[in-house]
């Protein structure tokens, strides 16, 4: 009689021999689709976040110039750049108006891809221009690739 318990549990045991091969493909299957569906709706959210991040610094930007004009009663020149809105440039006249701290906290931002954001005085398309060159960093191009600026007919 002590036998019998015995053996049923030498047999449960025997049933359960673990995970087969064609259970862990159909894991790591159903693990790459949803890595994919994830990968496929999470990079176009990346791109657009930089885009964006670009107009907001730009809008950004353009409001330190603003109050740069308001206090100096002009932009900074060309030569003088955004460089300007950090430091007081010392070609300036009216040094003792220049805002302490200068304008743009944390020096001049860098636009999402690692470029400078340029800057124009004056501009071709406003008074200032103020614009990133994209994700190539070069003139032109389409999408990602296209420059972004604080120009009235800038179409995203």
């Amino acid at each position: 009689m002590i036998m019998k318990p015995l053996k049923n549990r030498l047999r449960r045991r025997r049933g359960q021999r673990g995970v087969t091969l064609i259970e862990l493909l159909v894991v790591l299957a159903i693990l790459a689709l949803i890595s994919a569906i994830v990968v496929i709706n999470i990079l176009p959210e990346r791109d657009r976040a930089a885009v964006r991040k670009a107009e907001i610094d730009i809008k950004t930007i353009e409001t330190a110039l603003d109050q740069y004009r308001l206090d100096m009663f002009n932009y900074p020149t060309q030569q003088q750049g955004l460089q300007a809105l950090v430091s007081v440039p010392d070609d300036v006249q009216r040094q003792s108006d220049y805002r302490p701290g200068g304008y743009l906290r944390g020096g001049a931002p860098l636009d999402p891809w690692g470029n400078p954001y340029q800057y124009r005085f004056p501009g071709e398309f406003g008074v200032v221009d103020i614009y990133s060159l994209g994700a190539d960093g070069e003139p032109g191009g389409e999408g990602l690739n296209m420059d972004i600026g604080n120009w009235p007919d800038q179409n995203r």
